[in-house]
Formats: C-alpha cells, sequence, structure tokens
C-alpha cells in the first residue's frame, strides 16, 4: 500500500474471503483492505493518536440517503452534544481530489450540517469551516482541535 501524509500506525492485517484486511478499531471487525481502506485507517488512527479526538465519538461508514439512493460517509465525528462535528470524505491515493468529490462530500453534508468538512486522499488533505448563519465557508491548513 502506499505511503501517506499521515504517520505511522500499528495495524492488525487479516484474510477475509481469501483478501487482505484490516482490523477497524471503530467497527471492531476486519475490514477488506482497499486503497480507499487504506486512507481511512490512517486517518482514523490519526484522529485519535495525534489529535485525541475521542474513538467513542467517530463513526465509519454510516448510512444515509442521497436522492433516495443509500450512500456511506466515510468518517463522521459528533461532539461531545451528539451534533455532527465533522464529515470526512476518504479517496485512494490514486484518485485525484476535486471538484467531483468535494460535491460528493457536499451532498453529504446535507444531511449533517457538519462545522467541518474534510477530504483526503492520504496524500493531500482540505478542511473546510462551514458557516451556516453567513452562508459561507473557509478552508483552513489543518484539522480542528476537538473540544
Amino acid at each position: 500500500m502506499e505511503k501517506l501524509v499521515f504517520p505511522p500506525f500499528e495495524y492488525n492485517l487479516g484474510n477475509q474471503q481469501g483478501k487482505v484486511s484490516i482490523f477497524d478499531i471503530i467497527r471492531k471487525k476486519h475490514i477488506i483492505l482497499t486503497p480507499e481502506e487504506w486512507v481511512r485507517q490512517h486517518l482514523v488512527h490519526f484522529f485519535i493518536n495525534q489529535l485525541n479526538y475521542p474513538k467513542s465519538l467517530i463513526s465509519v461508514e454510516d448510512g444515509l440517503k442521497v436522492n433516495k439512493m443509500q450512500k456511506r460517509s466515510d468518517i463522521i465525528i459528533y461532539n461531545r452534544l451528539g451534533k455532527v462535528f465533522m464529515v470526512v470524505e476518504c479517496k485512494s491515493a490514486k484518485i485525484k481530489l476535486g471538484q467531483n468529490s468535494m460535491i460528493q462530500l457536499s451532498t453529504y453534508n446535507q444531511k449533517y450540517n457538519a462545522e467541518y468538512l474534510a477530504l483526503t486522499n492520504g496524500l493531500q488533505i482540505y478542511v473546510c469551516r462551514m458557516d451556516y448563519e453567513n452562508k459561507t465557508s473557509d478552508y483552513i491548513d489543518q484539522f480542528p482541535v476537538f473540544n
């Protein structure tokens, strides 16, 4: 798997249906190791180990409906009041991040109204702070501190 901008972490690989799997500490089970999953797992561990985001407030692959179609958001981080703090969309390192990825993330956020949106392919990271009152958003240069 590709080297990413996130720090390395201790991971547990396995075999599931003849494919390499990685243990997900949020879902508490082995997940087939796709390039996107590699990015997602790095980011989850970064949030917990480097930024001290509470593991109990992180959700992975939550289901949601978009235009009557079932979709899954990659990572949702809740604040201590149970409101969505950040929605994160992960892509494979081979995927170039662009407008389509941001539109996908923004569409998912219509359900959540998160304070922050983040998009990463493990090589690039975009974090956006939303201001719903003024209908604006600002890109910031790092992930927010969790309060």
